[in-house]
């Protein structure tokens, strides 16, 4: 039996920056929204945990504060059918809240959120792992998976640079990709987006929307360091569509293989290897927006 009203407000919070930043995020998100109940994450997969127990006593309405990581630890520990998720960018990159036009400023983000105005999204599935922005199978995936939280911490983002230089001396794996309907596809890299950013400010998918009903979808042939250089630009300035060798399409559902088992991040979290099965749940989820 619910034990609160399904109109409170839940804040999962990470507090990313340690001691005093820490304690001053939460002192003034209590300050700006006392009516809400803030549970603080402690370990890895502590997000999801949280959401499942704030459901649990009848909360309906759940903020992930905090970067990607914290959003869709969150994002799997709610149910879709009756919760709506909100979200604050603290601490790391926030790429969701980048798509939505959430603003960095925490009294600005609180607005939103009291505000809460509210849309359906499209949910995206990975096996059974849900992701709301994007996912990747191949050298992405494998970068933030051995890319160590003590180096995320002293470096940010440059830590996924660094791990992936070394990583790209590797023999490139083998990824075959399988559509309903289309003949299968082999590449080395497979990205794929639900909302039109990756990894931060770069809008990588330039067609998606995030209640169109589709899965954008990048194939790149090969994962060497010049390649990807050139894919990258290229992507950037012009789209995916500039270059001919990358496949970029919009999907319903697609299959990736690898003879090895292939890393799978989604959400900028590592979640698994392949095979993996992506699908999406056409406005699976409702969100606040500004």
């Amino acid at each position: 039996m619910a034990s609160v009203s399904p109109n409170k407000l839940c804040i999962i919070l990470n507090p990313a920056a340690k001691g005093d930043q820490a304690r001053k995020t939460l002192d003034r998100m209590v300050k700006l929204v006392p009516e809400a109940k803030v549970y603080l994450t402690e370990r890895p997969a502590h997000g999801e945990k949280l959401a499942k127990e704030a459901v649990a006593k009848g909360y309906r309405t759940i903020v992930a504060a905090g970067g990607d990581g914290t959003v869709n630890e969150v994002l799997n520990g709610l149910d879709p059918e009756v919760c709506t998720l909100g979200v604050i960018p603290v601490g790391t990159m926030n790429v969701l809240a980048l798509e939505l036009g959430i603003p960095p400023d925490l009294e600005k983000a609180l607005a939103v959120i009291r505000a809460g105005k509210r849309k359906r999204l499209d949910l995206g599935l990975a096996n059974r792992r849900r992701f709301i922005q994007l996912a990747g199978v191949g050298l992405d995936a494998e970068t933030v998976r051995r890319t160590h939280p003590e180096a995320k911490k002293v470096l940010g983002p440059w830590s996924y640079l660094l791990t992936a230089a070394q990583l790209m001396a590797s023999p490139a794996p083998i990824l075959k990709v399988k559509i309903p309907g289309k003949k299968e596809i082999r590449g080395a890299m497979v990205l794929i987006g639900n909302g039109r950013h990756y990894g931060g400010p770069f809008q990588f998918f330039p067609r998606a929307e995030m209640a169109d009903g589709k899965l954008d979808v990048c194939i790149f042939p090969k994962s060497g360091p010049l390649d990807l250089l050139w894919y990258l630009q290229a992507v950037l300035l012009g789209g995916p569509n500039s270059l001919p060798e990358v496949t970029y399409m919009q999907v319903a559902a697609l299959r990736v293989e690898a003879e090895k088992a292939v890393a799978l991040e989604v959400d900028g979290e590592y979640t698994g290897k392949t095979p993996v099965d992506f699908q999406i749940v056409p406005k699976g989820l409702e969100v606040i927006i500004p």
